[in-house]
């Protein structure tokens, strides 16, 4: 029998909390059979997960034998998770993703991101959806992080907050260690680092709304205030 991920006082606090689900969400799950250490184990947590609670669903793919389905979603990693929301058969996607498996500090941004979507609401700043309204270009937020970095769900859960709160933005988690050549191209040497539009701008540290949105600024060449 598999040994299970999650013990059962985690999972029964989990439980808990998904106790306050609102609309039904939806796990995309994607793999590759070749070259992925973490595959096996990062759709075992996604599993162990939505089975505490009937408001949550999963469906898995193949990187390769679904390619069209990931390029949909625009997932090119594995393993990869799409956190998504679910109105009768329509999948309501709202960019937010994870590269890499979500283990140690990152599985809670996991939990928090089930229950944002499940809320349908952001809980951003009037200012900042101010400005994630009026955004004409897209933005791509990459957060890179390790999973004993205690400061990084923070970082990781803000930038998906923006991906919630605005159709112009994706943002994605990246297991900085699972992705060498990523982290690499884009300098990455503390974390949490978010990098923006594939490095147009950087921000490192867990930063309030209001300096990841003067990044984003500086990234558009638009005028920070």
């Amino acid at each position: 029998m598999q040994n299970k991920l999650l013990n059962d006082t985690i999972a029964d606090q989990v439980r808990e909390l998904f106790n306050q689900l609102q609309e039904p969400v939806e796990v995309l799950f994607f793999g590759q059979e070749a070259g992925c250490d973490y595959c096996q184990d990062t759709l075992q947590l996604a599993q162990e997960l939505v089975s505490l609670s009937d408001k949550l669903d999963l469906t898995s793919y193949d990187l390769d034998r679904d390619a069209a389905i990931a390029r949909q979603y625009r997932v090119d990693k594995a393993p990869g998770i799409v956190i998504a929301g679910r109105d009768g058969d329509q999948i309501l996607d709202y960019g937010i993703r994870y590269a890499g498996i979500p283990a140690g500090h990152e599985f809670s941004s996991l939990v928090q991101d089930i229950l944002l979507v499940s809320s349908r609401e952001s809980g951003l700043d009037a200012g900042t959806r101010q400005f994630l309204a009026g955004l004409e270009k897209p933005v791509l937020l990459q957060v890179f992080v390790t999973p004993t970095c205690p400061y990084c769900p923070q970082a990781v859960v803000l930038a998906h907050r923006m991906a919630m709160e605005s159709p112009m933005v994706e943002a994605e988690m990246v297991e900085a260690m699972e992705f060498p050549e990523l982290s690499q191209q884009f300098g990455v040497s503390g974390v949490p680092q978010t990098t923006i539009n594939s490095g147009a701008g950087t921000l490192v540290g867990a930063a309030p709304e209001g300096h990841l949105i003067a990044e984003i600024k500086a990234a558009l060449n638009q005028v920070v205030a």
